[in-house]
């Protein structure tokens, strides 16, 4: 018999808050056309995007996080003091340690809390919201601030014409705490590795450093075959979300999948049979794909602009780079 007493964590836990923060510089196609062969009329069919957020050198992954997590913690109505742990999903964080998540607890005034960095690509967000849920049910932590950053601008290759035009920067941040009812639903996650080279980094750090390659190394991807994966085999995650937190597409009043293309998110909703009720957050088209970033990013604003309320059911799913995947539904705060 353990003599270990039991976790006193919450029953259930919830979003409470949600933040976002985009950097002041907007980005129209026209600058991306400066450097690839192309047209604006062809990057909005391909993607669905017209401009994007390039972050100042002041603007960095820490900065933006905290201008994000003040909002989230505010609409939350606590204080930084009472946030237990800080977790931060992001691949552009150029220093390997200490953890940014470190900088921003000691910056947002949150005291001592557990922090750290994880890295999942786009769906780092769902990947970092199922480590809070488990923290505040299992009793390590009551308020959970988790944070999607990134700067991929600094990860572009602004000669290769099939992404130069993808990617923006931004920070999302939410808090977690207890419910008393389930608000956030399970979570279907999982990685297929074998697909890894469809999307990566083009070269190791260490080549860049010795010599072994002169460019900078940039994110890039196979975009059929992405596309393909995203459509099809994601359409799948999310609708086991769905039946594992055992409701319905009608059932849902919105829809936050990863902004990561536009034809992806209306080919989700097409496959998914979504009715034409489910709000569909299409941030994309003004923000980029943000990678981490995008899922918080999208429902702040679809909170803000009134497209969606407190108390709606929604489905969010992240996939990327990995490839990784996580999919869940929430009850949106």
């Amino acid at each position: 018999m353990s003599k270990i007493k039991p976790s006193k964590g919450a029953p259930y836990a919830r979003i409470m808050g949600v933040g976002g923060y985009r950097p002041t510089r907007i980005v129209p196609n026209e600058v991306i056309l400066e450097t690839i062969d192309s047209s604006d009329e062809w990057i909005r069919s391909r993607s669905g995007i017209a401009t994007r957020h390039w972050a100042s050198p002041e603007e960095t992954v820490a900065a933006m996080s905290i201008e994000a997590s003040g909002k989230a913690i505010a609409d939350a109505g606590i204080t930084p003091q009472q946030i237990d742990a800080v977790v931060v999903s992001t691949v552009s964080h150029f220093k390997q340690t200490p953890a940014v998540a470190t900088e921003i607890a000691d910056k947002i005034g949150a005291g001592k809390p557990a922090a750290f960095d994880i890295s999942a690509g786009c769906a780092g967000f769902g990947y970092g919201l199922t480590l809070a849920k488990g923290m505040v049910v299992e009793g390590s932590a009551e308020h959970v601030l988790v944070i999607g950053v990134e700067r991929l601008s600094d990860l572009t290759d602004l000669e290769d014409r099939a992404t130069a035009f993808l990617f923006g920067d931004g920070a999302g941040a939410v808090v977690v705490g207890p419910a008393k009812e389930p608000m956030i639903g399970p979570t279907i996650w999982g990685s297929e590795g074998d697909k890894s080279d469809t999307i990566k980094q083009t070269v190791p750090w260490d080549d860049y450093r010795h010599g072994t390659v002169e460019k900078f190394p940039a994110i890039t991807q196979e975009g059929q075959a992405v596309f393909r994966w995203a459509v099809f085999e994601m359409a799948k995650v999310a609708q086991q979300a769905l039946d594992a937190a055992g409701i319905s597409s009608e059932d849902l009043d919105v829809f936050i999948p990863h902004q990561a293309n536009m034809r992806i998110i209306d080919s989700m909703v097409k496959t998914l049979k979504l009715p034409d009720s489910v709000t569909v957050a299409r941030d994309v088209e003004t923000t980029g794909n943000t990678s981490a970033a995008s899922i918080p990013l999208a429902m702040e604003r679809l909170l803000a602009t009134g497209q969606a309320k407190s108390g709606d059911t929604a489905l969010v799913i992240g996939f990327g780079a990995g490839l990784v995947y996580a999919a869940t539904v929430v009850t949106l705060p």
